[in-house]
């Protein structure tokens, strides 16, 4: 049997793909660089709804970031209750999401310690 989602990670899902292109699209900020909206996670009354992102090729720190995401909220809401037809448009709170920078760690320590290995055993 297929897995039912509820309508909350319905809602969580068609807010993701709209912020993703509302600020892609109508976001002038060239400081945010390539922004990733990964997931967003909406309250059971619909009222409040973390963004978790991720930003390649931007210089800032992700404080920075989600202190400018932060002052862009209401403009971001106000586009999304535009798009999205719900009673009412959840306010928006930004998290950045470490996990695929913790990946990359991983991953370059798992390469290096493979390396390391293959060096002593002469491969």
């Amino acid at each position: 049997m297929a897995r039912e989602f509820s309508r909350t990670d319905r809602v969580g899902s068609q807010l993701q793909r709209e912020l993703a292109s509302i600020i892609r699209n109508e976001l002038d900020d060239r400081r945010l660089g390539m922004l990733t909206i990964q997931e967003v996670r909406v309250s059971r009354d619909f009222s409040h709804a973390k963004v978790y992102y991720t930003s390649l090729g931007s210089s800032l720190e992700p404080v920075e970031l989600t202190r400018i995401l932060k002052e862009a909220a209401p403009f971001l809401r106000h586009e999304l209750g535009r798009k999205v037809n719900l009673r009412t448009t959840p306010e928006l709170r930004f998290v950045h999401d470490e996990s695929v920078e913790r990946g990359e760690k991983l991953s370059s320590l798992i390469d290096a310690a493979v390396k390391s290995d293959a060096a002593k055993h002469g491969k």
